[in-house]
């Protein structure tokens, strides 16, 4: 299961983008790949216990 506050948007407020980008919803901006392959839960990776965005959401602490 992917990350709950993972989007891939096309485009942002004043920019069109050629392929969708990874947005966190709990960051609030644009992540590269390499986070988005922990959002997605790829290489045996897993958002709950690899992403310290997602925990400190999660958790409501800042790190």
């Amino acid at each position: 299961m992917s990350c709950p506050y993972l989007e891939y948007q096309q485009s942002s407020d004043d920019q069109q983008f050629d392929e969708q980008r990874a947005y966190c919803t709990a960051a609030g901006r644009f992540v590269q790949p390499m986070r988005a392959d922990i959002c997605n839960d790829r290489y045996e990776l897993d958002h709950a216990e690899h992403c310290e965005i997602y925990l400190e959401h999660e958790d409501g602490t800042d790190r």
